[in-house]
């Protein structure tokens, strides 16, 4: 499938970008997005990520490939987890910073980076509130990570802002209709998300991309991808992520044994839609968003 580009000479289309009712009622309510990230915080620090990470270490790859990453470049990875794409940058012998609000996740980030004899800065931070000035790296990258802050708007404005004019943006985002967004969906169903806060697979569309990176960028460009979960069975995919996998975890730990049965049997019924082994094991495409975006340098910029 082809790569989608907008650039800046280009207008997105009225109906992209334009807000259902739906949404505009979601929109006038106000979660409490301190709230929503505690527990989020909470959900992330439980299990162990680094697990499922590193699974995911061919997606970082792809990334910064798709960025034309360069030796030596100032690269910044924001909620960066076990660090797939710290290291793949780390690889090409750029100057690396990892950072993630969650410490135990930054610790297996440096187990890693340690095997393999990379120079990587870990620092603990917000992806809401980065510690760094403005234009500091020359490219800024995320992968399945800062699609999780609540506020996303501030999130994407914080890349924006420490990315140089001219530089790069990267990011890698679970689609809302890929296997992962919708395992999402299904735990939304047993568990509600607050009311008013916005799916984290919105930054897996080509729509919320605009809305939050448009205004300052040269160009966007995304590509739709698909990671493949392998395992020995469905069953086997679930039981390491109700071990690891904050999320899942968590949605099990706060059901009854009822809810607990009927969410396994609901996320069973999803594998077996996205399964394509042909055997007893598992080979499910996860569709994701591989997002480029050029951020605009406005001594360059035109008359708008």
């Amino acid at each position: 499938m082809s790569a989608s580009t907008v650039t800046c000479q280009e207008q997105t289309s009225p109906e992209l970008v334009q807000s259902s009712p739906a949404t505009t009622a979601a929109s006038a309510l106000q979660p409490d997005l301190a709230a929503m990230k505690t527990r989020q915080h909470g959900a992330w620090s439980s299990g162990d990520y680094a697990v499922i990470g590193t699974t995911l270490q061919i997606v970082g790859e792809q990334l910064c490939e798709a960025l034309d990453i360069r030796s030596g470049q100032k690269v910044l990875d924001v909620a960066a987890g076990n660090g797939n794409v710290s290291l793949a940058a780390a690889r090409r012998w750029c100057e690396v910073t990892a950072t993630d609000y969650v410490p135990a996740l930054l610790v297996r980030a440096r187990e890693r980076a340690a095997s393999e004899h990379l120079t990587i800065e870990f620092r603990e931070a917000d992806a809401e509130a980065l510690p760094f000035q403005d234009a500091s790296f020359d490219v800024v990258v995320s992968t399945f990570g800062v699609m999780f802050t609540p506020d996303q708007d501030k999130a994407a404005s914080e890349m924006m802002r420490v990315c140089r004019p001219g530089g790069k943006i990267g990011l890698a985002n679970w689609t809302p209709q890929g296997f992962i967004g919708q395992l999402f969906k299904t735990i939304g169903k047993h568990l509600p998300p607050p009311a008013g806060a916005k799916s984290p697979a919105l930054w897996g569309t080509r729509e919320r991309i605009s809305e939050m990176f448009e205004t300052k960028a040269k160009s966007i460009t995304v590509e739709p991808r698909h990671f493949v979960f392998r395992y020995r069975s469905p069953e086997h995919w679930l039981q390491v992520f109700k071990t690891y996998y904050g999320p899942v975890l968590k949605a099990f730990a706060a059901l009854d044994p009822q809810g607990r049965e009927a969410l396994t049997q609901d996320i069973v019924m999803l594998i077996e839609q996205f399964n394509q082994s042909g055997d007893s094991s598992m080979v499910v495409p996860g569709e994701y968003l591989e997002v480029v975006v050029i951020v605009e340098n406005p001594s360059f910029a035109p008359n708008r």
